[in-house]
């Protein structure tokens, strides 16, 4: 089940940059909620509150409860315009949901069985080709990440999305290649071993 996380707002009245300008200089972060067949909602977020729940693990993977004048909306973030000086949030982007909205998310990629794993035993190295993958699932059902299990690989091996379980009810956004997610590489000094063998044999 998708964590969801309640967010308290206010409603912004009006548009522009102007008006996005004195909400952020009254400490708080304009914000829109749209979607769903109803009309846009302008609202604004208090700033450090809204940061501190921006920088936790898996913001764009999290429903949110974004409750203005009483009235709750069930909302996913979609995007977020930041400062290219500061880094600061400046506005943010929520889609309203409902228990069938389908949509596509970047799930991130967490690896387990490292001690199964031979090669990174024998001191292999591994290589992350995809920190996130992309699906579709149900608002409802976004995973928190999705597993990749090293147990069993060995030294040169690649991993792609063919040997990983999806969570039920996901489906992949590629579809026509069998996509690399890891390779395990090997480690410098079997490297030398292997070319100082190569060069004997040759």
């Amino acid at each position: 089940m998708t964590q969801i996380i309640a967010l308290a707002a206010e409603a912004r009245n009006g548009a522009g940059k102007g008006t996005a300008r004195q909400t952020r200089r009254d400490g708080r972060i304009p914000a829109v909620i749209y979607g769903n067949k109803e009309k846009p909602v302008t609202i604004s977020l208090e700033a450090v509150t809204f940061t501190r729940v921006l920088h936790k693990p898996g913001f764009f993977t999290h429903l949110y409860d974004v409750t203005v004048d009483g009235v709750t909306t069930r909302t996913l973030p979609r995007d977020v315009q930041f400062d290219p000086v500061t880094d600061r949030p400046l506005h943010v982007d929520f889609l309203r949901v409902s228990d069938t909205t389908e949509i596509v998310v970047k799930v991130p990629v967490e690896f387990t069985g490292h001690d199964a794993s031979p090669g990174l035993k024998r001191g292999g190295v591994l290589n992350i080709v995809r920190h996130e993958v992309e699906m579709h699932v149900r608002a409802n059902d976004i995973p928190e990440h999705l597993t990749v299990s090293l147990e069993g690989f060995d030294v040169g091996a690649s991993i792609h999305i063919s040997a990983v379980k999806l969570p039920e009810g996901a489906r992949l956004v590629v579809t026509d290649r069998d996509f690399t997610v890891a390779t395990i590489a090997a480690p410098s000094g079997l490297k030398s071993e292997e070319n100082a063998a190569a060069a004997a044999e040759a």
